[in-house]
């Protein structure tokens, strides 16, 4: 089956999934009366979308967020428009983030011509022309045939990647990480996992130059590492460099409010401080057990009960601090690993492009997206023009000889003296750091379980394969699916990779 072929399949099919979910939910007796999720992120709140789609709506779902709905997509004002600081762009292959938009009715946003260079710390090595042919040219005289063969490469991870969906439309689930990828794409994304992006593309014949000319530079603006990232979280970061990319108007957390509503859950503005496991006698003379969440909250401590709790929030160093009592064997407060720290500077002021080493004048000086090479003189991973989360009517990006708001990352905070050789002035600067994804480093380590215990799940243990907003929607379809393959004792579906055995054999 062609990938365009499997696409349309998987696009005609996704609508049919919920149906099939809350048909199935009524039939079912004995659902679960309550159940948690802790994080109101997009992971968080996809779970709370897929948990009423799964358990039906007479289930009581509360989501616990002490900040605001959205997590790491995040928005911030400065002027007239607010501006993108988290998670920015979606890709046109990210099944689940276009279903939701699709669903809750938001539009995507309006979009604007972008070109893109490449900076070394000392000038710009490569810079996109207004001309698709003549930046065809400029890859063939430079770099040979290796770009078109790297966009092969990462279609090729796609065209396994999108399996995914026609296991979870069929409602089949993953009790780990591993038994997922896998299923995605058999040894080979195991594989990837257990190598750096560098020695995967080497591997397949790509030149060191090619890799640090054109590969960092994207892996430094995604993920702020360097080409030793794994290759699954690479290929990831190389499919982000794809066209065709999107957002959502008025900001990508509007996916995550909208969640929020259309779940009909309640939100519980509240920290979680510890989970514990607690049994009950039921009323037919057996134990039940129950999962108490206590949580800091308007009111000060309070505490509550739940049938299935599920974690959409990283329990790692940094990120979390809820502890786990009562439970055999115990669950870690914190997993090994650490999350890479980037800091996300807006700045509203006018671009010193001889920084760039450039000699246009700043009139002249159309580039939108300036990358970087992974070189000591490097003091940012990235610099880019910034347009609004909404773009108005008759909205124009301005020239570089203008004021405008520009985004940088790097890995510290900048310092004045570097603001100001980068602009020739500016008039605001707002800093938001983040501990936005993991640090990957392979070998690849065993990933945090999904299971934490019985009907204690763990969203976020996907982040460690690769952390993008459409890897946490399928964690949280995936974390659904398995609540209820497990709460219902459907073990048919759960790690089973016989999907098109099955399909063969009904044709």
């Amino acid at each position: 089956m062609s990938l365009n072929t499997l696409r349309a399949l998987l696009l005609l099919g996704l609508w049919q999934t919920g149906r099939r979910s809350l048909t199935l939910a009524s039939e079912l007796q004995e659902q679960p009366k309550k159940i948690a999720v802790i994080g109101a992120g997009i992971g968080g709140t996809a779970a709370a979308f897929y948990l009423r789609e799964e358990f039906g709506p007479l289930v009581k779902i509360d989501v616990f967020e002490p900040g605001t709905v959205g997590g790491r997509l995040a928005t911030v004002k400065m002027g007239d428009y607010e501006y993108e600081t988290g998670g920015a762009v979606i890709h046109p292959l990210n099944l689940h983030m276009k279903q939701f938009v699709d669903k809750l009715g938001i539009p995507q946003r309006k979009g604007l011509p972008s070109k893109m260079a490449i900076f070394d710390g000392k000038e710009l090595v490569f810079e996109e022309s207004d001309w698709f042919i003549v930046n065809i040219f400029k890859m063939l005289w430079r770099y040979g045939f290796s770009f078109i063969r790297m966009q092969m490469w990462v279609e090729s991870i796609l065209d396994k990647f999108m399996r995914i969906y026609q296991y979870q439309q069929y409602g089949y689930s993953f009790s780990s990480v591993d038994k997922l990828l896998h299923a995605m794409g058999g040894d080979s994304f195991l594989t990837l996992m257990n190598q750096t992006l560098e020695e995967a593309m080497m591997g397949e014949g790509f030149s060191q130059v090619f890799i640090n000319d054109i590969v960092a530079p994207i892996t430094r603006v995604n993920y702020c590492q360097s080409v030793r990232i794994n290759g699954f979280v690479g290929a990831v970061s190389l499919a982000g460099a794809d066209s065709g990319l999107w957002a959502v108007d008025g900001g990508n957390k509007r996916v995550c409010s909208g969640l929020l509503y259309h779940s009909k859950s309640d939100l519980i503005p509240g920290k979680v401080t510890s989970i514990s496991v607690k049994t009950r006698p039921s009323k037919r003379g057996n134990t039940v057990s129950y999962y108490e969440v206590n949580y800091v909250g308007e009111s000060g401590l309070a505490h509550s009960l739940y049938d299935i709790v599920v974690i959409a929030t990283p329990l790692h160093q940094g990120k979390s601090d809820i502890t786990f009592t009562g439970f055999s064997p115990p669950i870690p407060t914190h997993y090994p690993g650490l999350y890479h720290r980037m800091v996300a500077t807006l700045v509203h002021g006018t671009l010193n492009v001889s920084y760039l080493g450039t000699a246009q004048p700043a009139s002249e000086f159309t580039v939108s997206d300036i990358l970087t090479t992974d070189s000591k003189g490097c003091a940012i991973n990235s610099l880019g023009s910034l347009d609004p989360v909404h773009i108005p009517d008759g909205y124009s990006r301005p020239p570089a000889s203008y004021p405008n708001v520009w985004k940088v990352f790097s890995t510290q905070s900048l310092t004045q003296e570097q603001l100001q050789q980068m602009f020739l002035s500016y008039d605001s600067v707002s800093e938001t750091p983040w501990l936005a994804y993991p640090s990957y480093r392979p070998p690849h380590r065993r990933t945090p379980p999904f299971i934490l215990h019985d009907r204690l799940y763990y969203l976020n243990a996907v982040e460690w394969a690769a952390s993008a907003m459409e890897m946490s929607a399928i964690s949280a379809r995936n974390v659904a699916l398995l609540a209820h393959h497990r709460w219902h004792k459907q073990v048919g579906k759960v790690d089973q990779e016989d999907l098109h055995t099955r399909l063969r054999g009904e044709l």
